[in-house]
């Protein structure tokens, strides 16, 4: 029996939460289930983790209507010849009608989160064409029950039609460990307080925020020190932010990296300032890490952290607020072992990576079986 081709199309497999779901999906196990990642632009550092028996193809298209990267699209699909296209987020939006040109059975379109351009979701051309396209898609998934009502709501596509799978953490890659060691090995100071965040360097993601409100964790502690990992088009600014700051050498900025584990485990608490987010894969992967977590109150944040119990919501864009649940761990290493414990337990129990890999392939089979049970 000839295994049941999915064709992943999305930007590119540069470091992202999205783009690390696509590829744990990819890479699940199935022996009945063939993987490949179409790439609409450049492939990206992540290609690295996938399994061989993944395939990748590149359409290096430019940036903005692309009519001939379109058409190749188009003639690529055909040649694949997939019976699921999953396409993800807005910057893959027209792979759904390539996907219909090109003749494949079904389509699935993923809702992983909003850009700084339209961080709410009110931009009314793009959610018209969601519209206009939705009779086209034969399931929406999102990774968080508010980009689900949104789509509902908002959007208005129907209820049928829309899906929740949130994302999931391998827990056994990402676990407490300890601090003392991963502090050594990064160069950092052994008897400090870390607050870290980790994410692509982007307005969307709050980083300003975050350096604005650790210059006020400063002046009440002067053992505090912050860990910003990742690299983006933000990176300049905030350099140039925290020298403002006088945050030299309390800041440190360690650019993309590939052990993040480890540095998970160097930290004290963990921050996440987003303006709006999908599901956190990094919010998850701390949780994991055994770490008390401070969050913006938005997208599916809330769907993560319980409040109060595994971690500290703010609302967004309140560096006064962010700046005190971060103190009020720094100040209390008692409650900093108790919510980090429960973010352990929570990410285990309802967040791991099988069940979020299961789900997407169950959902593959069925939406098949159905299909083809109907053409019988």
């Amino acid at each position: 029996m000839r295994p049941l081709v999915v064709a992943h199309v999305v930007r590119s497999l540069e470091v992202g939460g999205l783009e690390n779901g696509v590829v744990n999906v990819a890479n699940a196990g199935a022996s009945d289930i063939r993987h490949v990642i179409v790439c609409l632009r450049r492939v990206g550092a992540l290609r690295a983790r996938l399994a061989v028996n993944v395939d990748l193809v590149s359409l290096d298209r430019g940036e903005g209507h692309d009519v001939m990267g379109f058409v190749r699209l188009v003639r690529l699909l055909r040649r694949l010849g997939p019976v699921i296209v999953h396409s993800r987020n807005w910057t893959a939006f027209d792979a759904i009608p390539a996907a219909r040109l090109a003749g494949v059975p079904l389509i699935v379109h993923g809702e992983h989160g909003r850009d700084i351009v339209d961080p709410e979701g009110r931009n009314h051309r793009r959610n018209r064409l969601r519209r206009l396209f939705a009779p086209l898609v034969d399931r929406m998934v999102t990774v968080s029950d508010d980009l689900r009502r949104w789509l509902v709501d908002r959007v208005r596509i129907p209820t049928r039609k829309v899906m929740t799978i949130h994302n999931g953490v391998d827990v056994r890659r990402f676990r407490p460990g300890e601090p003392t060691a991963a502090r050594a090995a990064l160069g950092l100071p052994i008897d400090s307080l870390v607050v870290g965040t980790v994410g692509r360097l982007d307005p969307v993601k709050g980083q300003a925020d975050l350096l604005r409100a650790f210059s006020r964790v400063r002046g009440h502690n002067r053992r505090a020190i912050l860990v910003v990992v990742g690299d983006g088009p933000c990176r300049d600014e905030l350099i140039a932010l925290s020298a403002s700051l006088g945050l030299a050498g309390h800041v440190h900025l360690l650019g993309e990296r590939h052990d993040i584990p480890r540095i998970l485990q160097a930290l004290d608490t963990f921050v996440l300032p987003s303006i709006a987010e999908g599901i956190s894969n990094t919010l998850l992967e701390a949780m994991a890490s055994g770490l008390p977590v401070v969050a913006t109150r938005v997208g599916g944040n809330p769907e993560l952290v319980d409040d109060g119990v595994s971690g500290i919501l703010v609302p967004p864009r309140d560096q006064e607020a962010l700046a005190e649940a971060v103190g009020a761990y720094l100040r209390d290493p008692g409650l900093r072992a108790l919510h980090g414990a429960s973010a352990r337990q929570r990410t285990v129990a309802c967040f791991s990576l099988e069940r979020m890999t299961s789900s997407y392939l169950a959902l593959y089979r069925q939406l098949t079986a159905h299909r083809f049970q109907k053409s019988a």
